[in-house]
Formats: structure tokens, C-alpha cells, sequence
């Protein structure tokens, strides 16, 4: 059975869309809903609610290097307790085991398109570790010691407060990334280890959905395209397959709402929505009073 590779291609954008859109930011451990077994409580809506603009996280009172250390560590505690970790999560693998069939079609078509390597030249540089951990470095630096602040006053700010974050949604999904790498040891197109999950997917779709929360959607929507490049340049590039850059993107995703998800808590719901040719599951944030 052949499966057109554009039809791969638009899975996997629709796979990314759908996760955008659950943004579930519920408080770790003090969810009742979590308690009860009830993941998806539809009937706790309030659907005037989800067309009202997120509001931004309010500023941490420290954003030091101890706080960091602290914060971070905090954040691994609290990724496996979060019930949105586990819709993302399954909603990435599923989305993951559908794509797997079509792999090595969809990445060859990719590696032999001359059209896709002029456009995808720049994604291994935008989603490296280095472009990543440089830009969040970069604005906790400038926030912390450039921006001006009162004499005795705390050094944090917008600024700084978003490095802050960008750098602990790093530093999880990366250390979940490379873990499941070594546990998975699935071999690249090339050859060699390790494929599963892509690191350059998890890297970007963490600061994507860092950003969304600190700039609100409008803002995050070109960090969510830029994202969606960086997985599909890795495609070309012959260093993952389809299910890597998908499970990546989730992964990435459930980290960085592991960070922004400790500001504030919502309340969501998960349901079908028929599309041509199949389902798809739609998840709708509403944020709590």
C-alpha cells in the first residue's frame, strides 16, 4: 500500500496543530480532577472562556541560579504528575504509530527533493542545541545584568523571566529526549544511534510552547510554524523519520507546559472532530477563574 507523501506531510502538521491547541496548564498535583480519574471534564467548561486571550504568567520573584537549580529540579517532579503530559504524550505516540508505516518513503522523498533542501537548509541550525540553549542564555542574561533595576531590588523581569523559563523547558525535554534515545536505540536513516525521539523537535516545540504562554497566541504562532520547519528539516536532512520528529514535537510540548503550567491551571476538554478521511482529536483549553 503506497501513501502519497503529501498526505504524510499534511499528518504531520495536523498531528502538531492538534497539540498546539491543548494547551492543558493545570496546577501539578492539586487538580481534583486528577484525583478522581476524570482527564477530560467537559462538563466543567466554560466555552465563553476559551476565546479570551491567556494571561501572561506572573514574574517569579527570583530567577537566580539557585532558583534555577531548584525550579528545574521541581519541574522533573512534577512532569509525570501532570495529567496534560500524558494527552500530549499519547497524542504524540499515536500520532507516532500511525506515521511509523511510512517512514522511510516519506523521509527518501524528502532527502531526494532538491526543492525541499534549499527550504529546509537552515532547520539544523535553528533547532540545535546550541541556537536553543544560546537564545535562552541570551535573554535571561540580558534580562538579569543588562536591563536597568532599582538599587536592592530582585534582577528579574519579562526578560529574564522568559530565559528563565526557556532554559528549564530545555533542559527537560532534552534530558527526556536523550534518555528515551538511549533506551529506545533506534538507528537514523544513516545508520548510526540514536533516532527516536528527534532532539531538534523536542528542543524547538518547548520554546514554542514557552513562548505561547509568555507572548499569547498570536506571538507563538510563528514559533509553532518555525517549530513545525525545524521537525520537517530534519526529515530531508536523513537524520530522523516521521514518528521521531512527531513523538519529538509532543515530547517538547509536555516539557515546556511542565514549566508555564506551574503559573496557573485550566481546565480542558478532549473530543472527535470528523475530518476527510478519519477523525480528529481536538483539545480545548479554558482557562480557570
Amino acid at each position: 500500500m503506497r501513501f502519497p507523501a503529501v498526505r504524510v506531510i499534511c499528518l504531520l502538521l495536523g498531528s502538531l496543530v492538534v497539540a498546539v491547541t491543548a494547551n492543558a496548564q493545570e496546577s501539578a498535583g492539586t487538580d481534583p480532577a486528577l484525583a478522581r480519574g476524570d482527564l477530560f471534564p467537559i462538563h466543567q467548561i466554560d466555552w465563553a472562556a476559551v476565546a479570551q486571550p491567556v494571561a501572561q504568567p506572573p514574574a517569579p520573584e527570583h530567577t537566580g541560579f539557585k532558583a534555577l537549580l531548584f525550579e528545574t529540579g521541581s519541574d522533573f517532579n512534577t512532569f509525570p504528575r501532570r495529567t496534560s503530559t500524558w494527552v500530549i504524550l499519547a497524542i504524540g505516540g499515536g500520532a507516532a504509530a500511525i506515521a511509523h508505516p511510512w517512514d522511510k518513503e516519506v523521509t527518501q522523498k524528502l532527502v531526494d527533493s532538491e526543492a525541499a533542501g534549499d527550504f529546509f537548509v537552515a532547520g539544523k541550525w535553528i533547532g540545535s542545541a546550541y541556537v536553543q540553549a544560546g537564545t535562552a542564555i541570551g535573554l535571561y542574561a540580558i534580562g538579569r545584568y543588562a536591563l536597568p533595576h532599582a538599587e536592592g531590588a530582585p534582577k528579574t523581569n519579562k526578560v529574564s523571566h522568559l530565559g528563565f523559563a526557556l532554559l528549564r523547558a530545555l533542559i527537560v525535554s532534552q534530558a527526556f529526549t536523550q534518555g528515551i534515545k538511549i533506551a529506545v536505540q533506534r538507528d537514523r536513516p544513516t545508520g548510526e544511534c540514536c533516532s527516536f525521539p528527534s532532539g531538534h523537535a523536542s528542543a524547538a516545540f518547548a520554546t514554542a510552547s514557552v513562548i505561547e504562554r509568555h507572548l499569547g497566541y498570536r506571538g507563538a504562532w510563528p514559533t509553532y510554524a518555525v517549530a513545525g520547519y525545524v521537525a520537517m528539516s530534519r526529515l530531508h536532512d536523513n537524520r530522523h523519520y516521521m514518528s521521531d520528529v512527531l513523538f519529538g514535537g509532543a515530547l517538547g510540548i509536555a516539557s515546556g507546559w511542565t514549566v508555564v503550567g506551574r503559573h496557573g491551571r485550566s481546565n480542558y476538554a478532549m473530543m472527535p472532530v470528523p475530518v476527510r478521511g478519519g477523525v480528529m482529536l481536538s483539545i480545548s483549553r479554558a482557562p480557570s477563574p
